[in-house]
């Protein structure tokens, strides 16, 4: 028994250092997307391809990714994948021009896609239910400690050993990692092996989400009312409609509906979208409050930012165990509540409001994601039957990235509009309605929580 508990808690070491490495990768390739562009004396539209990419792919094969592990096996497919991050992170390290810096991002997020896809299966199959959440806090709490430590890192290794280096990092993290998971995660067998794999809805639901999410991401740039975007969103809702007439009609579908009949399910997947918009919006806006408004730098925004990742690192934990005995409910609307007070707060900022004002917000709204998180995350988890637990940990991180563009997108559209169509409006006074929608949103995502069932 003894050596059983041991081996679970190497499991958990096994995927936070992976959940590390993911995190740390993208939030330090966003810090030295200026210098990458001087390296390669690239244009700023090209350059943000490097990111862009990253996220159109993730997100599309997230899915694919969880029900492929249901079919072959979760440790497989998450092995497999830290063999191409690792791989694609060493060539995004070697690429000699930006257009293969582009082609090696998007191999790097296939790799990143079937990590996030199967971790949360993996941990939910090694760790018992009353530990569920408390392992799922866990990782989550190294998730966020690669946030805050990625800006900084990423600007000392870009001034010291050039920009390569923060693709060159993930190759010596990701080989400890991949040696962790390869002792330590235990081959289970497929949940439903002898099933065929839907490529019809893979393909039709890949397309779809790509066309949505870049729609949405270069909506501001490219107009709303321009023909691309406007063939983009036509394209997208075709395509997930088509998708979702496959995934009825076939015996073997890559996301079974039948979870979304699950209120429990369901509005723990609406509450993760509803929170990372919200976890967004602040990403987005306050760099603008903060740099463009206040006249800070950089490297002293980023330090002041810091403090949203800092609490939420310290308190997913914390919730997730308590969760684990009173279940998702509470916590999750508590959560939610503190989330919404603080984005209220951060709203009622003013253009010479003492610093420390902006940090005791940022705490505030950190503090309420750190609690709802990992409850959340726990129900949704808990509520999909073994068999589904890939697609279940697809749909969660799916959740996520949808909930980030959706974020940006309408944090961004809020201040362009204000700012575009107002003589008189200040990027203050367009910070404070992106936030204050925030807010509201936050609010609706605690009466959502409110409707699960009690103790769940």
């Amino acid at each position: 028994m003894h050596l059983k508990i041991e081996r679970k808690w190497w499991v958990l070491t096994a995927i936070g250092t992976g959940s590390f490495m993911a995190a740390l990768d993208g939030s330090v390739v966003n810090t030295v997307l200026p210098v990458i562009r001087q390296s390669f004396q690239s244009q700023v539209a090209a350059i943000e391809w490097v990111v862009t990419v990253y996220l159109l792919v993730l997100s599309g094969l997230l899915l694919t990714f969880g029900r492929l592990g249901d079919l072959r096996g979760h440790k497989s497919v998450y092995i497999w994948g830290f063999g191409i991050f690792v791989l694609g992170s060493a060539l995004c390290g070697a690429a000699v021009s930006v257009e293969t810096l582009i082609l090696f991002r998007g191999l790097q997020a296939i790799g990143a896609a079937m990590l996030a896809s199967n971790a949360p299966a993996i941990l939910t199959g090694n760790f018992p239910g009353e530990q569920r959440g408390q392992a799922l806090g866990m990782q989550a709490t190294m998730t966020y400690l690669g946030l805050t430590v990625g800006p900084s890192l990423g600007g000392w290794l870009a001034t010291s050993l050039g920009w390569r280096s923060i693709f060159y990092i993930n190759v010596p993290v990701g080989a400890l990692a991949l040696t962790l998971g390869l002792l330590f995660i235990p081959k289970q067998p497929p949940a439903e092996a002898k099933q065929r794999f839907d490529l019809a809805g893979a393909f039709t639901f890949l397309t779809g989400l790509i066309s949505l999410l870049l729609a949405l991401n270069k909506g501001a740039e490219w107009g709303w009312h321009s023909p691309s975007i406007l063939l983009l969103f036509l394209a997208a809702g075709i395509l997930l409609i088509l998708f979702i007439a496959i995934e009825r009609r076939t015996d073997a579908p890559m996301l079974d509906l039948n979870l979304f009949r699950q209120p429990l399910f369901s509005a723990s997947v609406a509450g993760a979208i509803l929170n990372y918009i919200c976890l967004y919006t602040i990403t987005f806006l306050l760099p603008f409050y903060l740099i463009q408004g206040r006249g800070l730098n950089p490297a002293q925004a980023g330090l002041l930012l810091t403090a949203q990742p800092i609490l939420m690192a310290v308190t997913a934990p914390v919730s997730g165990t308590l969760s684990d005995r009173i279940g998702s409910r509470l916590p999750g609307m508590v959560g939610m509540a503190i989330l919404s007070l603080g984005l209220f707060f951060l709203s009622r900022l003013a253009p010479a409001s003492p610093l420390w004002l902006v940090a005791l917000g940022l705490a505030i709204a950190g503090t309420g994601t750190g609690i709802f998180i990992s409850p959340n995350n726990s129900a949704l988890m808990g509520s999909a039957p073994r068999p589904r637990q890939g697609i279940a940990a697809g749909v969660l991180a799916a959740s996520r990235n949808v909930g980030m563009v959706l974020g940006v997108g309408l944090a961004g559209a809020i201040l362009t509009s204000r700012l575009e169509h107002s003589v008189s409006a200040t990027l203050f006074e367009g910070v404070s309605i992106g936030l204050l929608t925030a807010s509201a949103i936050a609010l609706l995502g605690m009466a959502i929580t409110a409707t699960k069932e009690k103790g769940r």
